[in-house]
């Protein structure tokens, strides 16, 4: 029978399932698991870029970033890659593509290559990030929004690059708040405040967000595949001291409007 496992501070592992031969029910606990973990961790999956297409495809529409490089063959996906870079990759915590109106629900990563060392990644609780901020900060901010902005990639004039969101963002499958930010350099501005003190503001919910407690930390492992609720999480790698290639296939689901 399949299992789920909690995981400190954030997410559960799946275990004795195969993605491609989930069936409507189970995807429905999946997604239920996501909407209450925020991460799930499926090891020993061994699928090609067909079966995991399937399978995240089984969430909705999947939807593509203008910008990234596309798995060859599979326009769908995106390579994430350290190999022919002549220096690391660099990456801060963030919540995927949030700069448009709507954006993506999931984000799944399958292991292609695991590195000899290094080359985890990291998801926070976005949940607990809201319920341990203080309570008076909590009513300070309660109905602000934050101004997201695009980084890191140059949409083609069709993508949308600027969107606003709630900072507190009710989560539509499990009714629980979480605190929705992403990396300060997307954050562009905090409604009803001077740029100086949004500045303040983000640089505090983001470190409160990504403090080593409210830190899981995903150790790659041939096979694995890990699905993650861009609503309650924020993510980055770890490229510090990765040993050898690090090959990872991404897929993401659009959220419905």
């Amino acid at each position: 029978m399949p299992a789920f496992i909690p995981l400190t501070p954030v997410g559960v592992r799946l275990t004795d399932v195969t993605v491609d031969d989930l069936d409507d029910g189970q995807i429905d606990d999946l997604r239920t698991a996501l909407a209450t973990h925020g991460v799930v961790v499926m090891p020993g999956q061994e699928v090609d870029d067909d079966a995991f297409l399937r399978f995240i495809s089984r969430f909705g529409e999947t939807v593509f970033t203008v910008g990234e490089t596309p798995v060859p063959g599979r326009p769908e996906l995106n390579v994430v890659t350290n190999v022919g870079r002549t220096r690391p990759p660099t990456s801060s915590f963030h919540t995927d593509t949030s700069y448009i109106r709507i954006p993506p629900a999931y984000t799944a990563l399958r292991a292609v290559t695991v590195p000899e060392r290094g080359g985890q990644t990291l998801f926070t609780n976005q949940y607990a990030a809201y319920e341990t901020l203080p309570e008076r900060l909590r009513t300070f901010l309660e109905g602000r929004t934050i101004t997201h902005v695009v980084t890191g990639v140059s949409p083609d004039g069709r993508q949308e690059s600027v969107a606003t969101h709630p900072i507190f963002l009710v989560h539509p499958l499990s009714g629980r708040t979480a605190l929705y930010l992403s990396t300060p350099e997307r954050c562009a501005e905090v409604s009803g405040m001077t740029p100086e003190l949004a500045a303040i503001t983000v640089k505090y919910l983001f470190e409160h967000s990504t403090r080593d407690a409210n830190v899981y930390r995903h150790a790659w492992s041939p096979g694995d595949v890990v699905m993650w609720d861009n609503r309650c999480v924020l993510h980055r790698a770890d490229h510090d001291g990765v040993v050898g290639d690090r090959v990872l296939h991404r897929g993401m689901v659009a959220a419905q409007p």
